[in-house]
């Protein structure tokens, strides 16, 4: 990050909105990171609604209950089944659920390319900063390789651009229409991250950064 730009937060609204699409082509050779001592993977069981709503409003995914209902009924309501094999939590030894990602697809039908998708990855607030994230996205990506998925997609947007830095570390990449469509999106991404990946990109100005 420039050193002539605001401390962001890693769920920042004071950054101008785009959606970001990645993609990684193969879940080969995946990076691997262990969980910190104290903590395990655990699968969905029925009732974890409510956990998974308190982390991701914890978030700061959302700022009321009501909206995480509404996420969660959109996205998973009725798929009990399928979210013990594909819906990870990690929980701390007091069996409290902290941090959550999905191995999942697209839910509207329209990617055709039988790309898995990793869904709603998120970390209570006063567990971020703590190793959690990377392990939880390897292990998931891993749970996706396993369900048979070749290769994956992470849907993301700017306001997460922390979140958008590690995908970039797990050698995920900006899906070239997205890369179109969302280049003011990469370009803020570029200056906030610097991260390598984004060479083709020019870094965007504070002024195109901020609302």
């Amino acid at each position: 990050m420039r050193n002539d730009l605001p401390v962001f937060d890693n769920h920042d609204k004071r950054i101008k909105y785009y959606e970001l699409l990645l993609k990684r082509d193969n879940l080969d050779e995946l990076p691997e990171y262990k969980l910190p001592e104290g903590y395990r993977f655990t699968f969905y069981k029925s009732g974890d609604r409510d956990n998974w709503i308190e982390i991701e409003k914890s978030a700061k995914e959302f700022e009321t209950y009501e909206q995480g209902l509404e996420s969660w009924n959109r996205f998973y309501e009725g798929k009990d089944d399928e979210l013990t094999q594909r819906m990870v939590f990690v929980e701390n030894d007091n069996g409290e659920k902290v941090a959550t990602a999905s191995a999942f697809y697209d839910i509207y039908g329209r990617d055709k390319s039988g790309a898995g998708w990793l869904h709603w990855v998120a970390v209570k607030r006063e567990y971020q900063g703590k190793g959690l994230s990377k392990p939880l996205i390897g292990y998931v990506l891993n749970v996706m390789k396993d369900l048979g998925y070749t290769h994956a997609k992470i849907p993301t947007q700017t306001t997460t651009w922390l979140a958008c830095k590690i995908y970039l570390d797990f050698g995920f990449v900006p899906i070239p229409q997205n890369a179109i469509n969302s280049r003011d999106g990469w370009r803020i991404i570029k200056t906030l991250t610097g991260h390598k990946a984004l060479a083709e990109f020019d870094r965007a100005e504070i002024e195109e950064i901020l609302l």
